[in-house]
């Protein structure tokens, strides 16, 4: 059989991601925030793009009929099936220069002559502060704070305590060995490699630092900690200190029966002795660690008005971009430029509209999805989480003619406010629960009538994961013993054992 060379055409389909549609993509799955982040890097870096708080201008019509093409060819729906973006214009502003109006020279002129320097030393009024020169000004900077940390409040401490020089240098090391949460995770030895100083000393150093606030601090364990604590409380003996010396293992199982019997006391006096013991503090930096709270900022407001529900898309800090008239004269046809100069302007003013039209297409897909999810999730809004439905994101998928995946995106990192409060999107989609009937309930609803039922039930006598699924099973849910301790794992609460109270 001979070996030849043979041509042949093939014609075949691929998807091809063009550099517009990976930035349409990216866009989409931004929050607003980050959105705002991107559009301030782009007017940084793209000379044609420039805020606007006017209306949208004619763009040339060589580009115009080059992106209308474009635009086409994504077969995206019109901006006329959603609300207007934002309007923040000006009406005194846009009077102004409709007019062509111009300030008076002769009166600018005479206020620029006025010595302010001495009228305000002939003529002060009264309190009003006095303006201090540049250089004096404090800067932005130094007028911000911060919250200490849990090292630098022991350091500070330090200064004003009474330690010797060589117990200071050994309390600095001690300090430096804490860990977030204010426990001192180093063994004594190792310190003393670390630092150099004897053993004694770093002992003698560590005897004063856990004297320091807050109580509890450079403890080696749990046990230690509260009995830190209860020494700062002036609580040296009794009860509460025995069983935190010997039986803290049983009292974090609640098992109040077993201390009582080792302790020689009645049940009543160790659930007393156990409520003071959980009001001291297990972590002494908490106070002093983590970050400050990052509040969330919606990006979308659903408001009932009447029986509708309208969709405010937030826009708060988006800037408005328009194409800069100067760049847009450079590409028109009596324009005398250099042909490179023309192409690179023209390549600035493609990239800034297709930005312009992917924030757009985002904007009315946020708000499509948003309208897709008040259809389904309608009683949701009106009477609340116990009301949500199952929802999958095929659903809303295929009720706006998009793509699964498209959904997805838009749902990631965004949240709307409603009557209801602040949810994210990915809130309202949730699996279901079937019941009885046939029907079937969402597992957000599942979890809110678990909390509702442990909320209720009786702190001496708390309910089972089992009895949970009974009382449940009641009510025309098909929900198995194990689906309830998912769930109620998943909430943070704490099992019947532990939930028990005494007296």
């Amino acid at each position: 059989m001979a070996i030849e060379l043979k041509q042949q055409l093939k014609l075949s389909q691929q998807l091809v991601m063009t550099p517009q549609l990976q930035q349409a993509i990216k866009l989409l799955q931004l929050s607003r925030l980050e959105l705002v982040g991107v559009v301030q890097q782009e007017l940084q870096e793209n000379p044609v793009l420039e805020e606007s708080m006017d209306g949208d201008e004619e763009l040339p019509s060589d580009v115009a009929k080059e992106q209308e093409g474009e635009a086409a060819s994504l077969d995206e729906p019109s901006l006329g099936e959603v609300p207007e973006l934002s309007e923040a214009a000006s009406a005194a502003a846009e009077t102004a220069e409709a007019a062509g109006e111009a300030p008076d020279i002769s009166e600018a002129e005479k206020i620029a002559d006025i010595d302010w320097q001495n009228y305000m030393d002939a003529y002060p009024q009264t309190g009003m502060a006095v303006q201090r020169e540049d250089d004096e000004r404090r800067s932005f900077e130094a007028t911000l704070t911060r919250r200490p940390s849990l090292s630098e409040h022991l350091e500070w401490q330090l200064q004003i305590s009474e330690f010797d020089g060589s117990e200071r240098r050994a309390a600095t090391w001690i300090i430096g060995n804490l860990d977030e949460h204010g426990y001192l995770r180093s063994g004594l030895e190792e310190i003393a490699r670390q630092s150099g100083e004897a053993e004694e000393v770093i002992a003698a150093a560590l005897a004063k630092v856990q004297t320091l606030d807050p109580p509890g601090v450079a403890a080696r364990d749990l046990a230690e900690c509260l009995l830190l604590q209860l020494r700062s409380l002036g609580i040296l003996e009794g009860l509460v200190v025995e069983i935190v010396r010997n039986h803290l293992d049983s009292l974090q199982r609640r098992d109040f029966k077993k201390i009582a019997k080792a302790v020689d006391a009645t049940v009543e006096e160790v659930a007393e002795a156990a409520r003071l013991i959980g009001r001291l503090e297990p972590r002494p930096g908490r106070a002093f660690g983590g970050e400050d709270p990052i509040y969330i900022t919606p990006d979308i407001h659903v408001y009932k008005i009447g029986d509708e529900f309208h969709i405010l898309l937030n826009e708060d800090g988006l800037p408005k971009l328009r194409i800069n008239h100067l760049y847009r004269d450079v590409l028109s046809r009596d324009s005398k430029v250099e042909k490179g100069t023309r192409d690179y302007v023209q390549d600035k003013v493609r990239a800034a509209m297709w930005l312009i039209k992917s924030i757009h297409q985002r904007q009315r897909t946020i708000y499509k999805v948003m309208q897709s999810i008040i259809k389904y999730q309608r009683d949701f809004f009106e009477k609340g989480i116990s009301h949500l439905k199952p929802l999958n994101l095929r659903d809303v998928a295929e009720d706006i003619g998009m793509h699964e995946s498209t959904v997805s995106r838009v749902t990631t990192n965004k949240y709307a406010h409603t009557p209801q409060g602040i949810f994210e999107l990915k809130y309202f989609f949730n699996s279901s629960i079937n019941r009885f009937d046939g029907d079937a309930i969402a597992s957000e609803s599942v979890k809110e009538k678990i909390r509702k039922i442990i909320s209720a039930e009786d702190s001496r006598r708390p309910l089972s994961d089992q009895r949970i699924a009974e009382m449940l099973k009641r009510s025309n849910i098909d929900i198995a013993r194990r689906t309830v301790t998912k769930y109620r794992e998943s909430m943070h609460i704490l099992s019947s054992t532990k939930r028990r109270q005494v007296g």
